[in-house]
């Protein structure tokens, strides 16, 4: 073999990867933002986790993938251990279903009207359709579908490409020679387990053995202990995406591992025990690309019906090789943050999502205790407004950080809107939280002054608490739930409050005349009435900023002058309902 027919055949394995990962983006894009959201929340009994892993997996044309977000979920909490196990059954069965594909390279080459079948011509019409719809069709969707063509005549050529290199093989008696040495089972189950290893890919692994059985020299003996040997290498890539993860993440990586060793051990011993009584006369039978990914296909067929009723014995068995560790640092509420999803923007967008909401929860609860402060002040209340705040810090830090870091996958115009939503809705919750604290420490200096608010004031400050809660549960539920309605009622609401701040300015400005209060002590009242004014405005950014990216516009300002110019039917009615719903009570 020719050190042109060695690179022919490393730049054909390049190619055949490349093929495969435009084929699984270009699918897993087609089949919708929610194809990897269904690995998790689908997950209910094993055979559907089964059966979701294969379709997945199917779907992005790999197994370490499906894997690798399989201990994403894990490891921030979102899906069980024994749930996962089931999900990587199915993924050991769906990664075959890339070896059907590269059995169609073994079509003939014929001439005439069979011609129109052949390998080639198949290919040359999906890349002559990929490229059109790629790069002349404006359509997304198209675009997409250009890319698994493109993908897929990638895949193919690499895949000739491959096989011419070795054409030349089926002429060397050496290189017969050390294929009918791999017919020993431990020496060609470590040979795939290496090769495997080597190349990251247990698909690409199995299209090489295709490509070497179009020399003819491959046969069933030699292509059995390579292909248990590449499911086994096939697990070695999730291992190393375990690295620094959570006990059980770590514990589903292992899992992949044993699954596979517990396969190829079982198969292997089975057959091999069995060949020993009945001497199979298939075993000299001559292998083609078909038969490869049939005897692939049917090995990782026998593995997940023979391991699927063992599930709980393997999650025993995970667990005892890695027990709990009572020192563990304990997972931070954005740990679901995974680096792992970020190639996977749908679950990076609702990992986000995720802690979004749980973000806001946190900045409603602290509102709702300082509004409580004002009217009963405590120090344990008060120390929780401030360890809550620091939290809602963390969340702005921690999120800020993560979705500066998805900007930088490739998003739909659809994702691009969720990202800046949230980029810009973090800053607005955290400064909601800001002013819960400053409303705190106002309640905290009227206690040690001994202040005494009158009842009025206390019902007109009951009034504009419930006001604001109201506006902040609807900005909150625009934001984590998309809700256009919620967030249309947000501005009406947030005017009204703006009405009812300045009516108290000036009932305070009168009992400041009246000296009912000093002019030291109003200023608190003053600063209270300011922190609610601007807690509304930033739930009104909230909701703008969803309003405006849905009619593909951003500007906060334009949005706010147009809606208070237009003061449309739905504006009205929103705000005459509130107003019959929130007025200051009348003064004594």
């Amino acid at each position: 073999m020719s050190i042109v027919n060695v690179v022919s055949l490393f730049g054909g394995l390049g190619l055949f990867l490349y093929g495969v990962s435009l084929m699984g983006d270009g699918l897993g894009t087609v089949a919708g933002d929610k194809l990897h959201l269904i690995l998790y929340s689908l997950t209910s009994n094993p055979f559907k986790g089964i059966m979701l892993g294969a379709a997945v997996t199917a779907l992005v044309q790999s197994s370490t993938a499906v894997s690798v977000m399989v201990i994403g979920f894990v490891n921030s909490g979102l899906m069980e251990f024994a749930q996962a196990v089931s999900v990587i059954l199915g993924s050991i069965v769906g990664t075959s279903i890339t070896g059907w594909i590269v059995a169609l390279s073994s079509l003939g080459h014929d001439t005439g009207w069979t011609a129109f079948f052949s390998t080639a011509f198949i290919t040359g019409m999906m890349a002559i359709i990929g490229i059109v719809l790629h790069k002349f069709i404006k359509n997304q969707m198209a675009n997409k579908v250009g890319t698994i063509l493109l993908g897929f005549a990638v895949l193919m050529f690499g895949m000739s490409t491959m096989s011419d290199a070795v054409t030349p093989l089926r002429e060397s008696e050496s290189f017969v020679s050390l294929l009918t040495s791999f017919s020993s089972p431990f020496k060609g189950i470590i040979v795939g387990i290496v090769f495997t290893a080597i190349i990251q890919s247990s698909a690409a692994a199995i299209g090489i053995l295709q490509a070497l059985s179009m020399t003819g020299a491959l046969t069933f003996a030699t292509a059995l202990p390579i292909t248990l040997g590449v499911a086994v290498g096939g697990a070695l890539p999730v291992l190393i995406s375990a690295t620094g993860a959570s006990i059980n993440a770590r514990r589903t990586a292992l899992v992949h591992l044993i699954i596979d060793i517990a396969g190829a051990v079982f198969c292997g011993a089975v057959f091999y025990s069995l060949n020993a009584f009945l001497h199979f006369g298939f075993l000299g039978m001559v292998m083609t690309p078909v038969t490869v990914a049939a005897l692939n296909t049917a090995f990782r067929i026998i593995t997940v019906a023979v391991l699927t009723p063992m599930i709980r014995l393997l999650e025993r068995l995970v667990c005892s090789i890695i027990p709990d560790v009572q020192t563990e640092e304990k997972e931070t509420p954005w740990s679901i943050l995974e680096d792992r999803f970020i190639s996977h923007p749908p679950l990076a967008i609702e990992q986000c999502r995720i802690a979004m909401t749980s973000m806001a929860e946190r900045v409603r609860e602290d509102l709702l205790l300082s509004f409580t402060l004002l009217h009963g002040f405590t120090r344990e209340g008060f120390d929780k407004t401030i360890e809550i705040e620091n939290e809602v810090d963390a969340y702005e830090d921690n999120l800020g950080t993560y979705i500066v870091k998805v900007t930088s996958a490739e998003l739909t115009q659809r994702q691009n809107e969720d990202v800046y939503r949230f980029l810009h809705a973090i800053t607005d919750l955290e400064r909601i939280s800001d002013y819960a604290v400053n409303i705190a420490e106002v309640a905290e200096e009227l206690d040690q002054r001994g202040i005494v608010l009158l009842d009025e004031v206390q019902a007109e400050m009951s009034v504009m608490e419930s006001a604001l809660t109201e506006v902040v549960d609807n900005a909150i539920s625009a934001l984590v739930n998309s809700d256009e309605d919620a967030a249309r009622r947000v501005e009406p609401l947030e005017e009204l409050i703006d009405g009812l701040c300045d009516e108290m300015t000036h009932r305070h400005v009168d009992r400041l005349q009246k000296r009912i209060y000093s002019h030291k002590d109003s200023l608190l009242i003053n600063d209270l009435i300011i922190y609610y004014e601007r807690i509304s405005d930033h739930c009104s950014n909230i909701a703008v900023a969803l309003i405006e990216l849905d009619q593909d516009e951003f500007d906060v300002h334009n949005y706010i002058e147009s809606l208070k110019q237009r003061k449309d039917e739905e504006f009205d009615r929103y705000f005459e309902e509130y107003q019959e719903k929130y007025s200051l009570p009348d003064i004594a």
